[in-house]
């Protein structure tokens, strides 16, 4: 390892395979985040999570994630869920709850999900990490923040925007991925959910964003990405990317280089 923090965030479908492909590695994992549990960001982390019996690792892999409520359970209700001996759905794996039976544990970290709650989190080999609690319809979603390398990074998890201080939790923003998963024309209840296009320009322009990476994109966002795309740019300034399958974009320097 070369002494720089690894930190995974979410572990929607498709993610085990890509993680394969880019070359990442279990035993350089330091943090799985998790923004919320929805099944589109979290349903790969089992499988992910099982890769790891066929790596040296051994220590063990935070897992960090939100509060719950009567709809979702908290991160760590979530993960015994997942592998309690008794009722997990993978109970074979419950070795990851302590680090037992040939598996590294998997402790869970509960973050306050609260809308506008900031909770600073462990520096971790020269990576500082925050969560903002946001606004996501019913559902307990995060924010997170990572500062490394004199770099701020940004992932926006699934918001509406409406979240009290996210402006200026994201304010500086050197990267900001951002989810795009609806246009403009959506109805309120996609709109409860997600920022249109509109409000994610204002955000990042706002926030000094210098670089808007767009995720996350869904059928609707999909459907004319230009009519998106120039929604965006009449409010924020700055540069605009649209997130590829492996895309790599490098920390030294400028990220819009």
């Amino acid at each position: 390892m070369d002494g720089q923090s690894r930190l995974l965030v979410d572990a929607g479908g498709g993610t085990f395979l890509r993680f394969g492909e880019a070359g990442g590695s279990m035993d350089e994992l330091d943090r799985i985040a998790i923004t919320h549990l929805h099944t589109d960001h979290v349903a790969d982390l089992p499988a992910l999570l099982k890769g790891g019996y066929f790596s040296d690792r051994s220590r063990t892999l935070p897992l960090l994630g939100p509060t719950g409520n009567q709809l979702f359970p908290a991160m760590d209700d979530f993960v015994k869920g997942l592998f309690d001996p008794d009722q997990g759905v993978f109970r074979y794996l419950w070795g990851f709850l302590e680090g037992e039976d040939g598996l590294f544990a998997t402790p869970a970290t509960v973050i306050d999900a609260s809308h506008g709650r900031v909770t600073e989190l462990p520096e971790v080999r020269g990576v500082k990490l925050a969560a903002l609690g946001v606004h996501h319809g019913p559902v307990p979603a995060l924010a997170y923040r990572v500062e490394v390398a004199g770099k701020r990074i940004l992932f926006s998890g699934d918001l509406n925007g409406d979240t009290p201080g996210l402006a200026e939790f994201i304010r500086g923003a050197d990267l900001l991925v951002m989810d795009h998963a609806i246009p403009s024309s959506a109805g309120q209840v996609a709109r409860n959910l997600h920022a249109t296009p509109e409000r994610i320009g204002r955000l990042a322009q706002e926030a000094g964003v210098k670089t808007l990476l767009l995720s996350h994109l869904m059928a609707r966002s999909l459907a004319d990405p230009q009519l998106n795309l120039s929604q965006i740019r009449e409010h924020f300034d700055g540069r605009i990317l649209v997130a590829e399958d492996l895309m790599c974009l490098p920390l030294a320097g400028r990220v819009d280089e």
